[in-house]
């Protein structure tokens, strides 16, 4: 990613975005791949949509970011609130690019949601499903294989006869018995990250191949594609906040069109949490909720059995402070 321009010292204010939507059943997030300023050739590696903020003629943060998405994107966004600020220096460049009159890049996140993910038509732009880059965050087809043959072991490596490092290892990725917890996702991905596991660190350490010779064809697989700068950390972020906030507030009918059934409003909420979720369990907790209404309606191009209508209710936004959906685990 190429840095704003910046005087040759002092803070350089950055908007990135995450913008989410889901397609077919599949939680996907807008990327880009950055033009070199000199050669002008695409990055190799994706980003998410960036750029800076100029304070003489932004008014706000927010319009900014709005702007300079649409501009890259040729895409509106919708549903926004702010994530996290992100100023670790030299997290725009190799620790060796950085001078000492360098500017600090820092960052202010964003997530996004649309309930469409509409083809932007802008060159370097496309929508990427989210398990790309973090491929042991879906459960929803049970434990994945990779964690224990593959990411578990490198762990274990890592932690040696180091309690603390073991035992967060444990936590983070529920090894030998430890829960679950899909909340979790920046925290396994910042200690991927401390291990020197995820291909960021190595590239970060002026590692000039960016991997580590010795490092399994399948670890290597297991452990996602990597992004520049330190995009998959915001984007890692940005799921950790949608994960939990789908079960305080109704933020996961952002991303339904304006009819759906009770079938596909599960397999949404499933492909955000990553986990499978009980039927019954999860329609009685819609109905308590009293976040839909039904239309009276049946959607005849489900493949199946027609299954009824349902809209969101917007308006009770407004009256009341709505609440999320919380997660009934389908367990086995």
């Amino acid at each position: 990613m190429t840095a704003p321009p910046a005087a040759s010292s002092g803070i350089v204010i950055g908007l990135s975005a995450v913008v989410v939507a889901v397609r077919d059943g599949e939680v996907v997030v807008l990327t880009v791949r950055p033009h070199d300023a000199i050669t002008d050739i695409a990055s190799p590696l994706p980003g998410l949509p960036f750029g800076p903020f100029d304070p003489e003629g932004h008014r706000t943060f927010e319009l900014a970011l709005r702007a300079f998405v649409t501009e890259q994107t040729r895409f509106q966004l919708g549903y926004v609130e702010q994530l996290y600020t992100f100023g670790d220096k030299g997290r725009d460049a190799p620790r060796a690019e950085v001078g000492a009159g360098a500017a600090r890049v820092v960052s202010i996140g964003y997530l996004g949601l649309t309930p469409k993910a509409t083809d932007t038509q802008a060159p370097d732009t496309a929508w990427a499903p989210w398990t790309r880059f973090f491929p042991w965050e879906d459960w929803r087809a049970g434990r994945p294989a990779l964690l224990d043959e593959a990411i578990a072991p490198a762990l274990r490596r890592w932690a040696g006869d180091d309690a603390d490092r073991l035992s967060r290892a444990r936590l983070a990725f529920a090894l030998d018995g430890a829960p679950w917890n899909e909340e979790r996702v920046l925290e396994r991905y910042e200690l991927l990250y401390e291990a020197g596991l995820a291909p960021e660190a190595a590239r970060d350490r002026d590692r000039a191949d960016g991997h580590d010779p010795a490092e399994p064809v399948a670890l290597s697989a297991a452990l996602g594609e990597p992004m520049i700068s330190d995009h998959r950390r915001i984007l890692a972020t940005g799921l950790s906040r949608l994960r939990g906030k789908i079960k305080y507030r109704p933020v996961a009918f952002e991303l339904m069109p304006a009819e759906f059934t009770l079938s596909a409003l599960q397999r949404t909420v499933e492909a955000i949490a990553g986990v499978p979720l009980h039927k019954q369990n999860f329609r009685r907790v819609v109905e308590r909720e009293d976040l839909v209404e039904g239309l009276g309606r049946l959607d005849s191009e489900t493949g199946g059995r027609p299954a009824e209508l349902f809209r969101f209710r917007r308006e009770i936004l407004g009256a009341r402070q709505a609440g999320g959906l919380s997660l009934p685990l389908l367990r086995e």
